[in-house]
């Protein structure tokens, strides 16, 4: 099983969650990070630390929100590993929480 980032992340991108993986799976890109599902160990330990509430256990996924699973695959296949906390956008608090992000997610 693996963790995933979901919807909220996108233009949000707070990296708390790179600081306690102790795998270094989570792969950053313009606006969002995503999970490598082969490199999680499923440890947890990122979920509790994302301050917008955007990681989920793959049997956890809230609905419509499926899609995610795949997306976190593909995308950590490209985008360069991140094992250090960065500041969040500065606009990050005015995206937390609004629906349906994907639209805007920066590949």
């Amino acid at each position: 099983m693996t963790f995933i980032v979901g919807d909220n992340c996108i233009k949000c991108k707070h990296t708390d969650c790179v600081e306690v993986c102790p795998v270094d799976c989570f792969y950053e890109g313009p606006n969002f990070l995503v999970i490598h599902p082969d490199e999680c160990i499923d440890c947890a330990l990122c979920e509790p630390e994302c301050p917008v509430g955007a990681i989920f256990a793959e049997d956890e996924i809230p609905e419509g929100q499926e899609v995610f699973l795949e997306l976190n695959a593909e995308l950590a296949e490209v985008w360069p590993n991140i094992t250090e906390q960065k500041d969040a956008p500065a606009d990050a608090a005015e995206w937390d929480g609004v629906e349906n992000k994907l639209q805007y997610l920066e590949r």
